[in-house]
């Protein structure tokens, strides 16, 4: 499977659009809720071919657009390390102020914190490894995953978490990376992992279930 980005002016917006190679033999087009054109198409189908298809289509396509527009704003609330924010336009660029976040839009918004995530999770991490002993030298990353908020992979020697965790209290975040750091010890979630992630964060049933609420 191969994907490939570009952009291209609809109706006076940018947009964002990736094209997924598969084996089908029709195409595909649909608007995420990040906002960006996701084209699934036959490996053979050429790019200016799916450009050109883009600007036939560009009325149906804005409409998907709006739609997922609006449905981004009727269900995302504006979180940063488990407080909520309330939008406030702006033409500035994007900060936060108290229990406020200044944008242009509340997409802008929202990945202005998802830009503040590798910082703080470096953050978290730092203060944390200060009680670890022994631990490999390791590259920490972050990314959106869709179903797990962690990820520790030794073959690599990366710590990886979610940008999603963003949004979740301080002491989530904490969880989850002593949950990874935990793994460089035990690779497996038998009762020795669940032991050593005892050590270090006592209270990790009930920040299971939050993270999983």
């Amino acid at each position: 499977m191969i994907k490939k980005s570009n952009q291209i002016l609809i109706k006076d917006h940018l947009f964002d659009y990736i094209i997924t190679y598969k084996n089908n033999k029709n195409i595909f087009f649909r608007v995420k809720d990040d906002l960006k054109i996701y084209i699934t198409c036959n490996r053979f189908v050429s790019d200016n071919f799916i450009r050109n298809l883009l600007i036939k289509d560009q009325d149906s396509i804005y409409k998907m657009y709006q739609k997922a527009l609006e449905n981004t704003k009727d269900k995302d609330d504006l979180y940063y390390l488990g407080n909520k924010h309330i939008f406030i336009e702006s033409n500035s660029k994007p900060y936060i102020s108290n229990d406020y976040i200044y944008a242009k839009n509340i997409i802008d918004a929202k990945e202005y914190i998802y830009s503040l995530a590798y910082d703080v999770f470096n953050s978290r991490l730092k203060q944390i490894l200060i009680r670890f002993d022994n631990l490999p030298s390791f590259r920490l990353k972050v990314r959106k995953m869709t179903s797990k908020w962690g990820v520790c992979n030794q073959k690599s020697m990366t710590v990886t978490l979610n940008s999603d965790l963003i949004f979740k209290d301080v002491h989530l975040i904490d969880y989850v990376i002593i949950h990874e750091l935990c793994h460089f010890k035990h690779m497996d979630h038998s009762k020795l992992f669940w032991e050593e992630v005892s050590k270090y964060y006592p209270y990790y049933k009930q920040a299971r279930k939050e993270l999983n609420h």
